[in-house]
């Protein structure tokens, strides 16, 4: 797990270095670079020494004839096996690292290595054959990797701040990522804040020769085109239960000690129960927050399901507070996460990362990624209850969203139902993708300023989710439809963007079972009433775990990770918006309309609408473009 950053073309070496120490937090162990002048490439790494801690593993890496160099941020999980292929061909190593077989992988199979790959991963290979790069990123995109193509050459960098130190990349909007943002608190991939940068998607690989992108290709797809495999109940249990397990002995492979978030949920106790019987003899070190400001959000407290879980589990639980006086860390979250995604939930992150990296943990297991492929969100109950009431007519459903835009937003429970009516008017994929949504259209479009609007009225707009429905097959079912979409976009674009971008911010891995392709494939092909039953979302997950949980941790209700979002905007971070969203402020940043954000603001706090997140992404905004577009980004953060 380390930083990456690079390029090819008219670009000098202090360049190279100065983007280096923009992502040194990400590798606080060691540093290298290869300069190739000649070719106009650079390759920067920052090292979080995970497997192989000796200076044999540095990067950038040579294969043992000099042909090809790697920077690389990640773990590759079946690289023993593959190694133990190479070393059969021919191929010298000399070291133990996963690094040295990418590049011998890439000698042997070219682009072909993408799909021998089991693992989280953004890296960059230097072919010297063909003074070619080669970029690629992890199927699921648990890792991050951002690009930009300039006339004079080609940037790439694990976090965009990197990108942003080249002085002639342009600061220009993408105003569909504005609206991107304001809708779903975060933007699907490949957009960015800035219109010159891009993320490259997870899955996908770019070959740049000469300073520009010759090829941009998909080298995997969540699996849902599979067709649903009917399985009996039993053997359904059985292979989930070897699979999850399977999964966790491979990422639990480090030459340092390993750790788990334990929030208290399902995912997490099942991926911490897993992990405790590879500990080998070590007591398992988990870690959770407090956060006891949830209950006002309509939550249950966490903490004592996480207490119970590590009772059970025979685990050590440390336990840090999340409390209204951590408000001031939002800048510094939306300085470490690139992006302005409204959410508190980094700030969680950071805080559990911290406190693990203080106990000498440099890497974590995370449950992320439970709810996206096999349910678990409010939204995958709602569609699978459409069936009682999709059928009406359309005046009666249009009849069923005014009545929902009705409900008053102070009671917790009527605002989740109102919100699965919210789009109720529409049809099809519109509706599926509609359950992404946080920002409602008619909100969202009062808030634009002029300046935002005439853009958008003059752009191509495209509907991101749904064009990434349209490239499934019509047989795909609605709930597998939802599933994909919070695997491609809300899982790679949202979780894991900020849980990468806040553990890496103090040198901690997170690694992600339930992104292993092999579990997510059997999540895809298992019948539907598997995953969600009745009211009960995962169920052959809580099914599963029943020997090794208790039945009160896997059945509770569920609960957002330390969020109390609407708390927050409402009291703490109060004087921050009074500040930043400020009508002289708005006027000036000109995206949006001054009297619409205070009118929003207003109403918010009196309780008369429920715009607690828009607010954030409003004010989360504000404070990217002050960091990122007002003035030069700051190297060593805020």
């Amino acid at each position: 797990m380390c930083g990456i950053a690079g390029f090819q073309g008219d670009f000098d070496r202090r360049l190279l270095e100065r983007m280096s120490s923009s992502v040194a937090h990400r590798g606080p162990d060691d540093t290298g670079l290869c300069w190739d002048a000649e070719a106009l490439v650079g390759l920067a790494h920052r090292r979080l020494a995970i497997i192989d801690l000796t200076a044999a593993a540095r990067q950038p890496m040579w294969d043992a004839t000099g042909t090809v160099c790697v920077t690389f941020n990640g773990e590759i999980y079946n690289f023993a096996a593959l190694r133990e292929e190479l070393v059969a061909n021919g191929y010298a190593f000399r070291s133990r690292s996963d690094a040295e077989v990418l590049v011998n992988l890439y000698l042997r199979d070219g682009n072909g290595m993408l799909g021998r790959l089991d693992g989280m991963f953004a890296f960059a290979l230097y072919d010297t054959r063909d003074r070619s790069l080669l970029l690629a990123r992890d199927g699921i995109g648990v890792k991050p990797l951002y690009y930009c193509e300039l006339p004079k050459g080609f940037l790439f960098a694990s976090e965009l701040k990197a990108i942003l130190l080249d002085p002639s990349v342009p600061r220009d909007l993408d105003c569909g990522a504005v609206r991107s943002y304001l809708t779903y608190l975060w933007a699907p991939s490949p957009v960015t804040m800035i219109e010159a940068v891009r993320k490259l998607e997870p899955g996908c690989a770019i070959r740049v020769a000469d300073g520009r992108a010759q090829r941009h290709w998909r080298f995997y797809e969540l699996p849902y085109h599979q067709p649903i495999e009917p399985i009996p109940e039993r053997e359904a249990l059985r292979q989930y239960r070897a699979l999850l397990d399977a999964a966790v002995k491979r990422q639990m492979v480090a030459d340092v000690p390993v750790g788990a978030f334990l929030s208290g949920g399902c995912d997490s106790a099942s991926v911490a129960a897993m992990a405790r019987k590879h500990a080998n003899g070590e007591k398992l070190q988990c870690f959770t927050v407090d956060a006891p400001e949830q209950q006002d959000e309509g939550f249950v407290d966490d903490l004592p399901y996480a207490r119970q879980a590590a009772r059970h589990l025979g685990v050590d639980l440390h336990v840090i507070r999340f409390g209204g006086d951590m408000a001031d860390l939002l800048p510094k979250a939306i300085y470490h996460l690139d992006e302005p995604q409204a959410d508190l939930a980094p700030i969680s992150v950071w805080l559990v990362s911290r406190l693990a990296r203080e106990h000498g943990i440099k890497v974590l297991l995370s449950g992320a990624g439970g709810d996206d492929f096999f349910t678990g969100y409010r939204a995958h109950r709602a569609l699978m209850l459409e069936r009682f009431w999709s059928w009406l007519p359309s005046p009666v459903r249009k009849g069923m969203k005014v009545a929902a835009d009705q409900v008053p937003p102070s009671i917790p429970a009527l605002r989740r139902l109102s919100r699965a009516f919210q789009y109720a008017d529409l049809d099809g994929d519109a509706r599926i993708a509609s359950y992404l949504q946080w920002t409602e259209p008619r909100l969202r479009e009062d808030l634009y300023g002029s300046y935002l609007r005439e853009k958008l009225a003059g752009a191509a707009l495209t509907e991101p989710l749904l064009d990434s429905l349209a490239a499934l097959g019509p047989e795909v079912p609605p709930l597998n439809r939802l599933l994909y979409l919070h695997g491609r976009h809300f899982l790679a674009d949202h979780n894991l963007n900020y849980t990468d971008k806040m553990s890496m911010s103090v040198g901690v891995e997170v690694r992600v079972p339930f992104a292993d392709p092999e579990l997510v494939a059997f999540a895809a092909r298992l019948p539907l009433g598997f995953k969600q039953r009745g009211s009960v979302g995962k169920w052959i997950m809580k099914k599963a775990m029943e020997p090794y949980l208790p039945l009160g941790v896997l059945y509770r209700s569920k609960t957002g990770f330390a969020a109390p979002v609407r708390t927050w905007v409402k009291r703490e971070l109060a004087p921050m918006i009074q500040e930043f969203l400020s009508p002289e402020r708005v006027a000036m940043r000109g995206l949006f309309d001054p009297a619409a954000v205070k009118r929003t603001v207003d109403l918010n706090r009196q309780g008369t609408v429920d715009a607690s997140f828009t607010v954030l992404s409003l004010l989360c905004i504000e404070l990217w473009c002050t960091m990122f577009v007002d003035g030069p980004v700051p190297v060593a953060g805020v």
